[in-house]
C-alpha cells in the first residue's frame, strides 16, 4: 500500500512515525535509525559532487548549443528573474523569520546535530572531490563541450546524467522517508522536533505567499511591457499552475504550459522555444523556497544570517539548479552542494532541507512554470520589435 503513495504522503507519514518513535521508543531503538541516518548521510555527501557534475555540465552544454540572440535574451531573463525571487525571499525572511524563530535555552544554537543521539557505527564514504571542485569541473566541462561542439564527450556526460538520475530515483528518493523518519525520531527523543515543526508550519505559509506575490510581479512586468491584459493573462495561466501542483514537475507541465502561452497570444515559435527552455533554467519558486528554508534552518541553529553571507549563495543557486533532474525535489538535490559548501550545512541540516523542500515542492514548481510564461510574453514582444527593426532596415535599403 505504501508503494502506491506519492512522495509527499510518504514524507508526511515518515514525519509522524518519526515523532511517535522518538516519543515512545527507548534510546537504543532510536539509535538504530541514527545509524541508518549516518550511513545515508555519508552516501549523500558522496553523491553530491556527482549530482553537480552530472547535471550542471550537460545543462550548460545544452545552453551553449543553442544559437541566436533569443537564447541569450531568454537565459538572461530567466536568471534575472531567479535572482529577483531569491533576494525577495531573503528580505521577506530577514523581516519575518526572526519574529517566528527565537533561540531558546532548550535548543542548542551552535549545531543541531550535537544534541542528537550518536550512531552505533559509521561507514566513511569520502567524496571523489569536494563541492567547489565539482562546480568548477562542471563549468569547465559544460563550457568546453559547448565551445568545441564535442559530441562524444557530450554523449558521455548525458549518459552519466542518466546514471545519477537513476541513483536519485531508485536509491535516494525511496530511502528518503526512512531517513526523514530517523531524523525526526532523533530530534523528538532529544526534545527538538516540536519546536522545528511549529516553526516550519509558519515558514511554509510565508513561502507560499511569496510564490504568489512573485507570480503577480512577473506578470505585471510582462503585461506592462507587452501591453497585454494582466487579469486575462493570469486567468489563462491557472491550468498550468494547477497542473504543476499535481505533477510536481516542470517538464510534465510543458504541454499544458505551452497551451497557456498560446491563450496569452504568444507566437508558436516563441512559446515552443521559451517554455521548454525555461522549464530547466528558470526556478524562481524553487529559489524562494530554498532561500527561505535555508535561512530558517540557519536561524534555528544559531548560524549568522546576513545579506553578505547569502548573496553568493543566491547567485550560485540560479546556476547549480540548471537542468535539475526531472524528479520531485530535483532543485534541492542540485542545491545540496551549495548548501554544504557556502552555508556550511551538515548532514542533519541537509536532510531537514530536503524534507522541508519536498513537502511543498508542488507549489514551488507551480511558481516556476507560471514565471516561464511571463518570460515567454516578454521574449515574444522583444522578438516582434526585432522583426520590426529588421523590416525597417530592409525597407530603407530598398
Amino acid at each position: 500500500m505504501l508503494k502506491k503513495l506519492g512522495l509527499l504522503p510518504k514524507l508526511i507519514v515518515a514525519i509522524i512515525c518519526g515523532v511517535l518513535i522518538g516519543s515512545f521508543f527507548p534510546g537504543w531503538f532510536v539509535k538504530v535509525f541514527a545509524t541508518f541516518n549516518s550511513i545515508f548521510g555519508n552516501f549523500l555527501s558522496f553523491i553530491i559532487p556527482l549530482i553537480i557534475v552530472g547535471f550542471v555540465a550537460p545543462g550548460i552544454a545544452d545552453l551553449g548549443k543553442g544559437a541566436g540572440k533569443l537564447l541569450g535574451i531568454t537565459t538572461v531573463l530567466a536568471y534575472g528573474s531567479t535572482l529577483i525571487a531569491g533576494f525577495f525571499a531573503f528580505f521577506v525572511g530577514d523581516s519575518l523569520l526572526p519574529k517566528i524563530i527565537k533561540i531558546s535555552s532548550n535548543f542548542t544554537a551552535s549545531n543541531p546535530s550535537e544534541n542528537l543521539l550518536k550512531p552505533y557505527f559509521t561507514i566513511e564514504m569520502p567524496p571523489l572531490m569536494d563541492v567547489m571542485s565539482a562546480i568548477i569541473f562542471a563549468f569547465m566541462l559544460g563550457l568546453g563541450i559547448a565551445a568545441l561542439n564535442e559530441k562524444t564527450l557530450y554523449n558521455v556526460m548525458s549518459e552519466f546524467q542518466k546514471i545519477v538520475n537513476m541513483v536519485i530515483e531508485k536509491a535516494i528518493i525511496p530511502l528518503l522517508p526512512i531517513h526523514v523518519a530517523g531524523i525526526f525520531a532523533n530530534m523528538t527523543f532529544t526534545g527538538q522536533a516540536a519546536r522545528i515543526l511549529a516553526v516550519f508550519g509558519q515558514v511554509f505559509v510565508i513561502v507560499i505567499a511569496c510564490h504568489l506575490i512573485i507570480i503577480l510581479f512577473q506578470f505585471a512586468v510582462a503585461c506592462s511591457y507587452s501591453g497585454k491584459s494582466f487579469v486575462q493573462c493570469l486567468k489563462n495561466q491557472i491550468p498550468g499552475y494547477v497542473t504543476a501542483i499535481g505533477t510536481q514537475s516542470s517538464a510534465a507541465t510543458i504541454p499544458i504550459n505551452v497551451e497557456c502561452a498560446k491563450h496569452n497570444g504568444v507566437s508558436k515559435a516563441i512559446r515552443e522555444f521559451v517554455v521548454p527552455l525555461c522549464a530547466t533554467i528558470h526556478l524562481s519558486g524553487s529559489t524562494i523556497t530554498i532561500t527561505m528554508c535555508s535561512m530558517a534552518v540557519m536561524m534555528l541553529g544559531g548560524m549568522p544570517v546576513s545579506l553578505a553571507g547569502l548573496t553568493g549563495f543566491i547567485f550560485m543557486l540560479g546556476i547549480t539548479m540548471v537542468a535539475a533532474p526531472g524528479v520531485p525535489g530535483g532543485a534541492v538535490m542540485a542545491a545540496l552542494g551549495v548548501l554544504q559548501s557556502m552555508l556550511g550545512f551538515n548532514e542533519a541540516q541537509l536532510a531537514l532541507m530536503i524534507a522541508l523542500y519536498l513537502t511543498q515542492d508542488s507549489f514551488g514548481t507551480a511558481c516556476n512554470v507560471s514565471g516561464d510564461n511571463a518570460i515567454a510574453i516578454i521574449v515574444d514582444k522583444i522578438n516582434d520589435k526585432m522583426k520590426g527593426r529588421s523590416e525597417q532596415k530592409k525597407t530603407a535599403t530598398e
